[in-house]
């Protein structure tokens, strides 16, 4: 049986205090070494385990346009 290739995680760290963001971060970081995850969230600090960020604005009214950024990770 072969793993599923990714999960999709929507907000669910909402609810979650900083310091839990943080340690939930982590367990999302050693799950990623074997799945894709895409995860939507607006908490900072599950952002900032991300190799991307992928956002959604809205320019003009009824007209959406895609932002991505390529985070690099340093070393150590």
């Amino acid at each position: 049986v072969k793993p599923t290739p990714f999960c999709i995680l929507d907000e669910i760290d909402a609810t979650l205090d900083e310091a839990n963001v943080h340690r939930f971060a982590d367990l999302l970081s050693e799950f990623s070494k074997d799945l894709q995850l895409i995860i939507v969230t607006h908490r900072r600090g599950t952002m900032e385990l991300a190799d991307a960020i992928y956002g959604v604005t809205m320019e003009e009214m009824g007209v959406s346009k895609l932002l991505s950024l390529q985070l690099k990770k340093q070393a150590g």
